[in-house]
């Protein structure tokens, strides 16, 4: 079948029936719209182009190959396979209108069964043959026009792409027949390019080339831009580091020499929405497209990255992902993981999927990463979140007073009144390299209250971080029990970005962890001793000496 536009490949897509479709494991959708002078309202009529190819293997070509195809026409192929294989494209002549962005003739294929721009793995145009395997459910669509081209598709092979255009939100890299050892004299160049003016970053997570000094034979060279300026040069078998684009371009070049090769790379991309850091103290931040469907076959990531001596408090404000899988019930779909640092290295908070709002995770360090990873079909809603930097304190109280530490290191660069409890009247002292505040119940807006049948001491300690005429003030709640002599803190959430917490005050920490413990703890971080018991039991032990000497000299009348 052939149409003037993309509804018309959409519909060819349509095409198997609901039972072949449920064993498909990988469709490839090809389209291909053949642009010219004359207007596409005048699409030449009667060429045969398209079709569902479910084959294990089989070839196809552009209209009239090998002469020069016609004019504005547009071609949808969809390729389906058994369940459990994948699909190999190889093109064995491929010769369409070279443009730098691939505007006018080109070939797109897609990782899925619909046209989302979440789900292309790649624009080719120019006299470039690639190769390329699909990943899971795949459609490639086509626009422009082929001057010649052929290619054959094969199930069960198990190629990697080796260079084109990507576009997609998210994607993965590899070296050719990676993880095994890559071909001699070969040379792959992907232009990654990021939608609007989002950035492109690029984690390799394993890395095996053949090493030299100026890493001359073998190597992977990343450069911010598709110009010709030589970018960084990396071989051995040492990751290279997280790299980010200087624009809204990266591009990856692997070449190999004669001899002497190694497992390759695999490395991760993201881009746009796909990928974020975040530095603020507090913000929030949701999944592609949200609320709308997030695409297909993506693997998105956002860094929460905060000063020293943070930690990061994240809220699930919304969570509607694919559900667990039914035999399992576990998470084996798309999914939501947060790790316990900066890299999927670190340890693991917690992995969620389905609608069921997951408690607020907090780290132990300043940095989180959460990621988002969706599999061939089925999309819901996605995530939004919210987050704040918290401040670890060490907070305790006697029957008299409270005494409040914070690292100083924690609030760089806040000066000590923009700490303060209840009002700015009480603004914390510096002692050594911690921030103290010792309060007396009868001080610093302390008011005594019935919470659970048990009488506390409640104040309000803030923390000023407004700037730049911007208001910004964050609120822990100070609690004791006078009896017990037992302190808390708390979290106060009154803004609405904190959604169905923004009522409640979430129990924060009762304590730094053990070794900034150990650093408050220090010589010059001692807070002044409660005397409120040592008098108590100083009168206790006179009463008793008194009463003796009654006695004895009861006796002695």
């Amino acid at each position: 079948p052939s149409g003037p536009g993309l509804p018309r490949a959409r519909q060819t897509c349509g095409a198997p029936s609901e039972e072949m479709l449920a064993e498909l494991e990988f469709c490839v959708l090809l389209a291909v719209t053949l642009l010219g002078p004359v207007p596409r309202a005048q699409a030449m009529k009667g060429v045969k182009c398209g079709g569902v190819l479910s084959a294990p293997s089989g070839n196809f070509s552009s209209p009239n190959f090998p002469r020069l195809y016609p004019y504005n026409t547009e071609c949808s192929w969809l390729i389906v396979v058994a369940e459990g294989s994948s699909v190999l494209l190889t093109f064995h002549a491929f010769d369409l209108e070279y443009h730098d962005t691939c505007s006018f003739d080109f070939l797109e294929i897609y990782n899925g069964a619909s046209g989302d721009q979440g789900n292309l793995l790649g624009r080719f145009c120019g006299q470039s043959p690639v190769n390329t395997r699909g990943h899971g459910i795949s459609q490639g669509r086509s626009w422009g026009s082929h001057r010649e081209g052929e290619s054959s598709v094969q199930a069960d092979s198990l190629a990697d792409a080796c260079g084109g255009v990507l576009t997609g939100l998210s994607g993965v890299l590899t070296s050719p027949e990676h993880p095994s050892d890559y071909p001699n004299d070969v040379e792959c160049r992907w232009l990654i390019r990021a939608a609007g003016p989002a950035t492109v970053t690029l984690v390799f997570v394993d890395f095996q080339v053949e090493g030299s000094e100026q890493c001359t034979y073998d190597y992977v060279a990343v450069l911010g831009g598709p110009g010709p300026t030589r970018g960084h040069h990396y071989c051995g078998s040492s990751r290279p580091p997280t790299l980010v684009s200087l624009g809204h371009e990266l591009q990856v070049v692997f070449k190999s020499d004669f001899n002497i090769g190694g497992r390759g790379f695999k490395a991760y991309y993201f881009s746009g929405e796909c990928q974020e850091v975040y530095t603020a103290v507090r913000g929030n931040f949701s999944s592609p497209q949200y609320p709308s469907s997030y695409p297909n076959h993506i693997r998105c990531h956002w860094t929460i990255h905060l000063p020293l001596g943070y930690r990061v408090k994240v809220f699930f404000l919304d969570l509607e992902l694919e559900g667990p899988n039914s035999l399992t019930r576990t998470c084996d779909f798309d999914h939501l993981t947060a790790f316990d640092g900066a890299s999927e290295e670190a340890p693991l908070l917690g992995s969620w999927c389905g609608h069921h709002l997951p408690p607020p995770v907090t780290s132990s360090h300043n940095q989180l990463l959460l990621l988002l990873h969706t599999d061939r079909s089925t999309t819901h809603r996605g995530f939004s979140v919210a987050y704040i930097g918290v401040v670890p304190m060490n907070v305790s109280c006697s029957r008299t007073d409270f005494q409040i530490l914070i690292s100083a290191q924690a609030l760089a660069p806040l000066e000590r009144t923009k700490v303060y409890l209840g009002s700015r009247s009480c603004a914390a002292q510096e002692v050594g390299s911690n921030f103290r505040i010792q309060a007396r119940f009868d001080t610093c807006g302390t008011e005594s209250q019935r919470r659970n049948n048990t009488s506390v001491i409640v104040s309000v300690l803030y923390i000023d971080f407004s700037a730049g005429g911007q208001e910004d003030i964050h609120e822990y709640e100070v609690r004791c029990e006078p009896r017990r002599k037992e302190a808390s803190v708390h979290l106060l959430s009154g803004s609405h970005w904190l959604g169905p917490y923004a009522a409640t005050a979430e129990h924060l920490q009762e304590a730094p962890p053990r070794d900034e413990a150990e650093a408050l703890e220090g010589p010059v971080a001692v807070v002044a001793q409660d005397t409120s018991d040592i008098v108590f039991l100083g009168l206790c032990i006179l009463a008793g000496v008194l009463m003796v000497i009654a006695i004895v000299v009861l006796m002695l009348l």
